[in-house]
């Protein structure tokens, strides 16, 4: 089976989400954070670093779960709008957004 190319709007997705896992995962060690969500941890460093712009759903609620965020929360803070503010432009106010 053929892969369709990933739209840029895909790929800015999976980079947003790969940046709101690392600041949720904070100082847990990626190891622990993976095994925790049973998952590899070449599977968790690739979607953090965009590699992966769009994991499995399956993937991505049990690494949600592990690190203590809701799919709501994770949905709203990757489906922003191009140039809204996320936890690489300001991670004080992530944390208060996933916080709520």
């Amino acid at each position: 089976m053929v892969r369709l190319p990933l739209t840029p709007e895909e790929v800015e997705r999976g980079q947003r989400l790969g940046a709101l896992l690392r600041l949720a995962r904070g100082e847990r060690s990626m190891l622990d954070t993976a095994l925790a969500a049973r998952v590899s941890p070449e599977t968790l460093r690739k979607i953090e670093t965009g590699r992966v712009a769009t994991p499995a759903f399956p993937t991505i609620a049990a690494i949600a779960d592990v690190l203590g965020l809701s799919l709501d929360a994770v949905w709203t803070e990757i489906s922003r709008p191009e140039g809204g503010v996320g936890p690489v432009e300001s991670r004080h106010y992530a944390r208060e957004r996933l916080a709520s």
